[in-house]
């Protein structure tokens, strides 16, 4: 979009927000949003929001994020901006409940209602904001096929690292050659199901397949202050010598390379790029039945989809991608094809930059 339009990007402070001004070339300016409710703190940010607003005058504000949303949307309705644009990618709300929950609905009510347009990034969040009634069809849109910047299936691709590279990975891994290797890419956290995963893992290597050697890779930073997970899963990652957990990496492209498939049991989720990456990558994938993750993965086809919350469901899927052969082959062969066709990622920003020209157009403003 830099090549179109002036680019300033606000978000919390932090070493990634200087990535961006590196990797993308645009301005930034750092605005402290909590992830949690505080709303001392949020009011601070939003009204530090609209100073920046009322100062640059921009066409459009286009928000991520629901701290992001709720601010950024509040503060450009205040400031004037004609174009207020919010993209939903996932809605913490929906494993809310009671007090909170009705907190949240308000909030993404009110982020809406300041919003002049609002993208949910799945089929599935477009049903459920029209369902809970946040907002009208008017004011909704999907971008392309879904996801909120598609995926550049040229940087996702096995050609473009180094086998000696992934040797050694492997190696210092103790990943042997004839090993079956399930990852899990993401915040080790309750709500990416993580409790349940290791338990089904934990039961796959007592059964009676256990002769087949396997290993869950999980590749993510455990995260202790917002929803932490069980303590006898933490004993089970730290004592399982067949459960390797490696941290956060910014590169995620080898791990997916020396796995076999993905192992993705979220509760919810927008539309999750992990799906999309391990597929471009060549993995079939084993996900939950919720928004994003059952658009992108057809049952039978590229992975396959179970219940949520369910650690049996995740453990008779592992069984199945080890056990048979001509399965697991058939789901590999089309993972990459089928993320390439529906989900590349110049389509999704053609699909955007089109939105934006045609939103200013009808405001009569010029690009």
């Amino acid at each position: 979009m830099s090549n179109y339009f002036h680019i300033i990007g606000i978000s919390s402070n932090g070493s990634e927000l200087n990535e961006v001004v590196k990797d993308e070339g645009v301005d930034v300016i750092p605005i402290e949003m909590s992830r949690k409710i505080t709303p001392v703190s949020d009011l601070i940010s939003l009204f530090k929001i609209y100073k920046i607003l009322k100062k640059e005058k921009p066409e459009i504000v286009h928000s991520h994020t629901p701290k992001a949303g709720i601010i950024g949307m509040l503060a450009a309705k205040l400031a004037g901006v004609p174009i207020r644009l919010h993209t939903v990618a996932g809605l913490p709300l929906m494993e809310a409940n009671g007090l909170k929950r009705k907190i949240l609905d308000y909030v993404e009510k009110l982020t809406y209602s300041c919003a002049t347009k609002v993208y949910p990034n799945s089929k599935g969040l477009y049903h459920f904001i029209l369902n809970n009634e946040y907002t009208g069809k008017h004011k909704l849109h999907v971008i392309a096929n879904g996801s909120s910047n598609g995926i550049d299936t040229s940087y996702f691709s096995r050609e473009r690292l180094s086998e000696t590279d992934l040797a050694y990975l492997k190696s210092s891994l103790s990943i042997k050659e004839d090993d079956f290797v399930f990852i899990f890419v993401g915040r080790l956290v309750g709500d990416k199901g993580i409790n349940e995963l290791v338990h089904a893992f934990k039961e796959l290597c007592s059964s009676e397949y256990s002769s087949r050697s396997i290993k869950l890779l999980l590749v993510g930073p455990l995260e202790s202050d917002l929803d932490a997970l069980q303590n006898n899963t933490l004993i089970e990652i730290e004592s399982n010598p067949n459960i390797i957990s490696v941290g956060f990496q910014k590169d995620v492209r080898p791990y997916f390379t020396i796995a076999d498939a993905l192992v993705f049991p979220s509760y919810r989720e927008g539309f999750p790029n992990v799906v999309m990456q391990a597929g471009a990558m060549g993995l079939p994938a084993i996900v939950s039945d919720i928004n994003g993750c059952n658009e992108i993965i057809m049952e039978g086809q590229n992975g396959t989809i179970i219940p949520v919350k369910n650690a049996i469901a995740i453990q008779r899927a592992m069984e199945m991608m080890v056990l048979d052969e001509n399965y697991f082959s058939n789901l590999k062969l089309n993972a990459r094809k089928m993320i390439a066709e529906r989900y590349e990622q110049q389509v999704v920003w053609d699909a955007l930059l089109k939105e934006y020209k045609e939103l200013l157009s009808d405001k009569g403003l010029k690009q």
